[in-house]
């Protein structure tokens, strides 16, 4: 029996659950780019970056060309980039709003100062 379709989900955005494998694919949404640019752009230690690529290739977001003693990687599908878009957007609505909460509050009670947990009132 196969995974269900909710459980194959969860186990994708896992493999997207990682600061590096986001940075990555962020850069390969705008071209393919040798493994040698992608750590002078992310700046990380070559074995972070081989692990990281091997996860985003084991899920077949990645795929690698070689030339030469180079190799290069790409998007293996379009449409991760426009994840991306997509999560970009929605965040920066939540931001937006969380944003405009805090202007609202601050302009309620602008001569308060927030307690901070566990110290005594000022």
């Amino acid at each position: 029996m196969s995974a269900p379709l909710y459980q194959l989900k969860a186990e994708f955005f896992k493999t997207l659950g990682h600061p590096v494998r986001i940075r990555v694919l962020e850069l390969l949404s705008r071209r393919e780019h040798a493994v040698s640019e992608m750590l002078s752009e992310i700046g990380i230690e070559a074995a972070h970056l081989s692990q990281q690529l091997a996860v985003l290739r084991r899920a077949n977001l990645v795929v690698p060309r070689r030339e030469g003693s180079a190799v290069f990687y790409s998007l293996t599908n379009p449409q991760v980039a426009e994840l991306l878009r997509v999560a970009r957007t929605i965040l920066s609505g939540v931001l937006t709003g969380q944003a405009e909460l805090l202007a609202d509050l601050q302009a309620a009670e602008p001569d308060t100062v927030p307690e901070r947990r566990g110290s005594a009132p000022r």
